[in-house]
């Protein structure tokens, strides 16, 4: 696949890979695997799933995909994802590659999906305009993202951990991104974006609050 120039950093977060493997593994069971089914409803033709971290979406991807290529830049999660896709319902081609330098050409996929991964990028605005590239017009843009919180409490908690050890400890994360606001400037029209809290417990944490939902790219 024809892509962009250059060679991307490579990523290398070994402690929280596996870690995140392990977390995305005990939450199947208690929501993650019904919000994955909800995501990716409504995928179909060739599909760009961008960060796809052990692969744990491999498994609820409908009939109607003809072809996923997933990309995903830490290692340890690709030989996952790999493993993953070996057993995945729909083809699916583990890749190494960024989000903001995505190894594919302009136009050429009718989905994106990302999950849990705009938080992490260093440059939300830079790889939302690399997913709007290799999406062709009127394809759409599945997101599952954790967002700034609306309330004033868990706001300031986000900005006190964006700012400390958060991004250290979690891969580069960023708890407080307005993802919404960030795919309309990208030039995404928002079709539908549930807001909910995830997981749905009395405790919040900075990455509770949630969406879900798709986006078309605009001419």
């Amino acid at each position: 696949m024809a892509g962009r120039p250059g060679v991307p950093a490579p990523v290398h977060h070994p402690v929280f890979a596996r870690v995140y493997a392990r977390l995305a593994r005990a939450m199947e069971g208690r929501g993650a695997a019904e919000h994955r089914r909800r995501l990716l409803a409504g995928c179909a033709g060739r599909v760009v799933e961008v960060g796809a971290g052990s692969g744990a979406n491999f498994a609820h991807y409908p009939p109607t995909v003809r072809e996923v290529v997933a990309v995903e830049p830490e290692a340890h999660l690709r030989e996952l994802a790999r493993r993953a896709a070996a057993g995945a319902p729909v083809p699916v081609t583990v890749v190494d590659g960024v989000a903001d330098r995505l190894p594919a050409a302009d136009g050429v996929f009718d989905a994106a999906v990302s999950t849990l991964v705009l938080c992490s990028v260093p440059d939300v605005a830079a790889a939302l305009r690399e997913i709007r590239r290799v999406l062709r017009p009127g394809g759409r843009l599945h997101v599952w993202e954790h967002v700034r919180a609306d309330g004033r409490v868990l706001s300031r908690v986000q900005r006190i951990a964006d700012a400390t050890v958060w991004p250290r400890l979690a891969g580069g994360c960023r708890t407080g991104r307005d993802t919404a606001a960030a795919m309309a400037e990208a030039g995404f029209a928002i079709e539908r974006l549930d807001r909910f809290r995830f997981p749905d417990t009395r405790l919040s944490t900075p990455t509770t609050p949630q969406v879900l939902g798709t986006a078309v790219r605009t001419p």
